[in-house]
C-alpha cells in the first residue's frame, strides 16, 4: 500500500535522515586500507546505540535472504554490489566499497548508500561512481509532483545507457516510512510518463546501482551478497527523498 505523509510527518522524518547521513559519512571516512568490514559494522552499531536508534537490518529476513541478516550495515566490495554481508575481510588498496545503511529514529526510517574507493583508485571505478552519482541526481530531479514514477526511472536509466552501462531491474528503489521497504517499487530504468503519478507526501528511496560490464548478478554462498556474474565491479548510491509541493527534499543529504 502506498502511503502519503503530511508535511508534519515529513518534518518528523528529518532526524532519521540526518542520523543515517551522519553514519554514512562516518563510515566513508573510516574506510581505509587495513580496516576490517566487521569494524565498519561495529562503528554503525555503536552509533545506533548512542543515538537510541533501531537497526532496520539486523533481524531483516525477506524471501530473497537465506537467514536473518544479523548485521546493521551492508558492505559490498568490488564485484559485490548489493546486500553485502559484513564478514572478516580486511580492505585492500584499490578496493571499491559500497556501504548501505538504514535505521529507524523515533519510528521513522531513512535509507542511504554510498560508494568509495579505498586507497589508490582505478580510473574506471571513479568513472562508475561518478555515473552512478549522476543517475541518482537525475532521479531526484525528476521526483516532482505531477511527474510519473516512470520519469524517475527513465532519468536514472538514461544516464546509465548514455555511459554504455546495462541496468538490472531485479532490485531498485522503494517506498520508505515506518518500515524500510514499502510501495512503490522504483526501477532503475523505465519509460517517461508511465506509472504512478507523483504527489506531495510520497517518500521513496532512490537507489541506482550499476556494474562495469554486465547487468547480471548472482547470490554469494553467504545467502545475501549479490555479485556480478562476470566479476566486474559495481557502484551503488542511494538517498531517501520526500516529494513536496516545492520539489524533492533529500532527507539523507550529507553535510558538505
Amino acid at each position: 500500500m502506498i502511503e502519503l505523509r503530511t508535511p508534519a510527518q515529513i518534518e518528523q522524518m528529518r532526524p532519521a535522515g540526518r542520523f543515517v547521513a551522519d553514519v554514512i559519512t562516518a563510515l566513508s571516512r573510516a574506510a581505509d586500507v587495513g580496516v576490517n568490514l566487521l569494524e565498519l559494522d561495529e562503528i554503525a552499531h555503536r552509533m545506533i546505540t548512542e543515538r537510541g536508534a533501531e537497526s532496520c537490518y539486523i533481524d531483516y529476513h525477506p524471501s530473497f535472504g537465506a537467514s536473518p541478516f544479523g548485521k546493521v550495515l551492508c558492505t559490498s566490495v568490488n564485484d559485490a554490489v548489493l546486500h553485502g554481508l559484513p564478514h572478516d575481510y580486511v580492505l585492500q588498496d584499490g578496493d571499491l566499497l559500497s556501504v548501505d545503511f538504514a535505521a529507524s529514529v523515533d519510528g521513522w526510517v531513512s535509507d542511504s548508500a554510498l560508494s568509495v574507493v579505498v586507497g589508490t583508485p582505478r580510473t574506471e571505478d571513479l568513472e562508475l561512481i561518478e555515473v552512478t552519482g549522476r543517475a541518482l541526481e537525475a532521479g531526484i530531479e525528476a521526483a516532482r509532483p505531477g511527474n510519473r514514477l516512470g520519469d524517475i526511472s527513465a532519468a536514472i536509466g538514461g544516464v546509465a545507457r548514455a555511459a554504455g552501462l546495462g541496468v538490472n531491474l531485479q532490485f531498485g528503489g522503494h517506498g520508505v516510512g515506518r518500515t524500510m521497504h514499502g510501495d512503490p517499487h522504483v526501477p532503475n530504468d523505465g519509460r517517461p510518463g508511465r506509472g504512478l503519478k507523483l504527489k506531495p507526501g510520497l517518500v521513496i528511496a532512490i537507489e541506482p546501482w550499476f556494474l562495469h560490464t554486465t547487468d547480471e548478478i548472482y547470490t554469494d554462498q553467504d545467502g545475501w551478497t549479490l555479485r556480478s556474474k562476470d566479476g566486474s565491479r559495481g557502484a551503488h548510491m542511494e538517498h531517501t527523498v520526500a516529494i513536496t509541493a516545492d520539489g524533492p527534499l533529500v532527507l539523507t543529504e550529507r553535510a558538505a
